[in-house]
């Protein structure tokens, strides 16, 4: 117990001295992120915190946990995924080239004893699984770097989520994990997530850019897989993914909704589930409070089914994707506290996106033809409003 305390509280400690000192060097260095499009902040902000969180949680973690292999391992990969973000918020990155990088890093974590060697199916036993095991772990690992990274677009946003997802992480490696460092891992992050809320949180003094939310996702990513090393249940495999399922749940939609329309999946957007849920009226703080909800929700489901209380965890996982589904249509509204105007804007929108998809579903009749041909100015002009529309 001494050694969760101290190890919790240096991390907190650890995040309150070095988040301070981030903004100082990036306001100095000039690492800040402006205003933009998809931006819902109105002033430059420092975009430095990862590293705080990297450094922070490291000496935590070196000044309670015992080194070995994997702890070694993790290391190493964290380190590049921390100095592949930092590059990308100084400079910027092409998305592919951030993947690729990405791999890199969770492939090192293989070599370091770092895969799901087996699964074990109810009613048929232990299934090797071999080079799948491996290529599933970096599948996992990747995939929560890239969901963690898509949350953080609100003040507090992914640090919050993190800090759900760590202490849930924590209560789960206390009870069934392999690795023996696990639980303090998950708990020097937690502590960690909660010392830069304190700057983070709306409104927010500094933002932790792609090199703090890609170092938060690969660790919970990497030490979530630790938990199926010595006993691979279809449990173990279902409790990571309930534990995160908010931010999983809004990359898959951004994957679905960019084919859609025939972008690239990796096309940033403003589509996420809190950019919605800004357009139904909600301040970020409000905002942020609800995906805590989801998130709170999600962690639960998870807690419920691993003492075998299935009927619960279902529940409480129909309820969250009921939400979900409801602020990604637009049709999310909190009545019950107060009444939420929605914006014009959001309404014209729809109406645009609405139009665009009818117009694609039908052919052109020939007297649209014989106008347009008619009128090429007009149809210029037409087209000119359309891609102002759409940027």
């Amino acid at each position: 117990m001494l050694s969760y305390l101290s190890t919790f509280l240096l991390a907190v400690l650890f995040a309150l001295i070095l988040t301070p000192i981030s903004i100082i060097l990036a306001r100095e260095w000039g690492v800040m992120d402006y205003p933009g499009e998809r931006r819902i902040h109105k002033t430059p902000i420092p975009r430095l915190g990862g590293a705080a969180i990297y450094l922070a949680f490291w000496l935590a973690v070196f000044l309670t946990v015992a080194v070995n292999k994997m702890l070694i391992g993790l290391f190493l990969g964290s380190t590049i995924i921390f100095v592949v973000g930092i590059y990308d918020d100084v400079k910027g990155m092409r998305p592919l080239v951030k993947l690729l990088w990405q791999i890199l890093a969770a492939v090192i974590l293989i070599f370091f004893g770092m895969a799901v060697p087996h699964i074990t199916l109810p009613l048929y036993g232990v299934v090797q699984l071999g080079l799948i095991g491996n290529i599933f772990a970096v599948l996992w690992i990747v995939g929560l770097v890239n969901a963690v990274n898509i949350s953080d677009g609100m003040d507090g946003l992914a640090s919050g989520i993190c800090f759900i997802a760590a202490i849930t992480l924590f209560w789960s490696a206390t009870i069934r994990s392999a690795y023996p460092g696990a639980d303090l891992l998950m708990l020097a992050l937690s502590g960690v997530t909660l010392g830069f809320l304190f700057y983070n949180f709306n409104p927010a003094k500094i933002i932790m850019g792609d090199s703090g939310s890609m170092f938060l996702g690969y660790m919970i990513g990497s030490v979530s897989i630790w938990g199926l090393l010595k006993t691979a249940t279809v449990l173990g495999l279902v409790f990571p993914l309930l534990v995160l399922g908010m931010p999983l749940m809004d990359m898959l939609f951004a994957i679905i909704r960019r084919k859609w329309k025939g972008h690239s999946i990796v096309r940033a957007d403003r589509g996420h589930l809190h950019h919605r849920l800004l357009d139904t009226g909600l301040n970020q703080r409000q905002a942020v409070f609800v995906l805590y909800g989801i998130s709170l929700c999600f962690g639960l489901a998870a807690i419920f089914s691993a003492y075998g209380h299935w009927y619960i965890a279902a529940i409480l996982v129909v309820i969250d994707l009921g939400i979900i589904l409801r602020i990604m249509f637009r049709k999310f509204r909190l009545h019950n506290w107060y009444t939420v105007t929605r914006p014009a804007s959001a309404d014209m929108e729809d109406k645009k996106e609405l139009k665009k998809d009818g117009e694609g579903m039908q052919h052109k009749t020939e007297e649209q033809s014989q106008a347009e041909t008619q009128n090429p100015e007009g149809q210029n002009q037409e087209e000119k409003i359309k891609m102002r529309n759409k940027v």
